[in-house]
This record gives C-alpha cells, sequence and structure tokens, in this order.
C-alpha cells in the first residue's frame, strides 16, 4: 500500500502536506493510466517503487535515486538529526566522512545537520557519485560537500582527519545475498555484497578508520544482520550497538581511541 500511494502521490504531484484533503483529489484519466502503468511495473518486474519515482527521503530530505545506488533506508537518519548526540558535542564538529556514500543521503543530511562542518563523501563507484552529485546541487551544498572516488580511504589525500566518519557499507554474506528477495536484485551488487561473511568492509573500516580521526572522534557504521558475525570476529572491542526510536539496528560506534587501541 505504502509503494501504491508513493506512485500515485508521485504522479499526480500531491504533496503529502496536504493530509486528508489529498484523498479528495481526482486524477485526471492519463494520469490513471500512467498510475496503473507504474504500478503494474512494480509488481510485475518487482522493481522498487523509489527506482520508479526517482524520489525517496532521509532524515526528511527529498533525494533523486535511481538503480546506480542502493534505496536509502538506514536507521543512521535518526541519529544524524540528533547530531550523533550524546556521542559527541555538536558545536565541535569541523569535518565529517561519508564512506560509501550512494545517493549521497548520509553526506547531505549530515552538512544539513552540522551547518558548519565540511562533508567529505567517498565511493568506489563512479556510478553512485553521479546520483550523489545530482542530490549535491539539488541542495546546493557543492561548496561544503566534497565528493571523492576512493575505494573506502585509498583516494583521500592530504591526510585529513574528522570528527566523525559514518558509513552505511555494503555488509551482505555470501549466503544471505542468494536469499535476497528480487527487489534487492535492482540494486547494486557492490552496495550490497561484502564477501562470504559480510565482513570484507567492515574489516577496513576497523582496521584504517582510526588514523583518520581527530581525538574524541567517532566511527559509526551501520552491519544490519551482520551484527552477530562483528561481535564474534572483534570480540575484544568494545562496541557501542545503538538503539533507535523509530527502528532498525545493527549499528555500532568505537572512539577514535578504542580503534587506535585495537590496531597496536
Amino acid at each position: 500500500m505504502d509503494d501504491a500511494a508513493a506512485i500515485v502521490f508521485h504522479v499526480l504531484n500531491l504533496s503529502h502536506d496536504l493530509g486528508p484533503a489529498a484523498y479528495r483529489r481526482r486524477a485526471p484519466s492519463g494520469a490513471r493510466q500512467s498510475v496503473e502503468d507504474l504500478i503494474s511495473r512494480r509488481i510485475k518486474e518487482r522493481i522498487p517503487a523509489v527506482y520508479l519515482t526517482h524520489e525517496t527521503w532521509f532524515a526528511g530530505l527529498p533525494f533523486y535515486v535511481d538503480s546506480r545506488v542502493l534505496i536509502p533506508r538506514s536507521a543512521l537518519a535518526e541519529l544524524i538529526e540528533r547530531q550523533f548526540t550524546p556521542w559527541i558535542d555538536p558545536r565541535k564538529v569541523e569535518r565529517i566522512l561519508d564512506v560509501g556514500t550512494g545517493s549521497g543521503c548520509i553526506a547531505i543530511a549530515s552538512a544539513k545537520a552540522f551547518p558548519r562542518a565540511k562533508v567529505d563523501a567517498v565511493d568506489i563507484s563512479k556510478d553512485a557519485l553521479e546520483v550523489a552529485a545530482i542530490n549535491v546541487r539539488k541542495h546546493r551544498l557543492g561548496r561544503r560537500v566534497r565528493l571523492v572516488e576512493s575505494d573506502h580511504f585509498n583516494g583521500l589525500s592530504g591526510n585529513p582527519t574528522y570528527d566523525i566518519i559514518v558509513s552505511n557499507p555494503p555488509y551482505v554474506g555470501a549466503r544471505e545475498m542468494r536469499a535476497l528477495p528480487p527487489e534487492y536484485r535492482h540494486e547494486p551488487r557492490i552496495a550490497l555484497a561484502a564477501g562470504d561473511s559480510g565482513l570484507d568492509s567492515v574489516r577496513i573500516l576497523i582496521r584504517e578508520a582510526g588514523r583518520f580521526l581527530r581525538p574524541g572522534g567517532i566511527l559509526v557504521v551501520e552491519v544490519g544482520n551482520t551484527e552477530t558475525a562483528v561481535r564474534r570476529a572483534f570480540r575484544d572491542l568494545p562496541f557501542v550497538w545503538l538503539d533507535f526510536e523509530r527502528g532498525g539496528g545493527g549499528v555500532f560506534l568505537l572512539t577514535a581511541e578504542q580503534l587506535m587501541n585495537h590496531v597496536r
């Protein structure tokens, strides 16, 4: 039902701010056919609705998306809206790094939440960075959000350091990849698959993030259903696993000092 409503509102160019009044609008015959065509594609081809409308929302902000990027659905939105409190003092945040930015939603939402901060948004996918660029322009953040083609930290030059490193990396293991519903086949595999155990990207983040964090800085990573595997693989790390009022989980937080101690 949510997908059908999203398609109808998109085709009729209706705002959800209209509330119940929106449902009293009569749709022109041409629009009705467009709605039926899109809903038919959603059902028959199992294409996610946001790939049909190219519209979605994250942290209260609108974003353009297509099949070059993962669909924004991270619980990290709630943490960004809270400015990562109480884990860091928002007044002291000057630089943020988003690793695996995809559509740019996390980087852009972070830039909005911290109006004085500079945000670097990196991704290994040129296609994803093209979509992120659309959204950076959409939100007029070209002066504060820098897009960088990079495999994790490899493309960062000049030894930058950050107050916050945040990432929603690939974390789906091989067995889970084979069991995903057809809708996920429309999303870029590179944004989902992370080796046999789902830990390929997480291992790099834990190993390397510490040297890019300022003293007192934090690393925040979403690992979803791979949480149990992460706990088992890194038993010596004092993870803080975050809770969210709007649901979701599998997000851990580590400080710069904890990461450097682990590496040593």
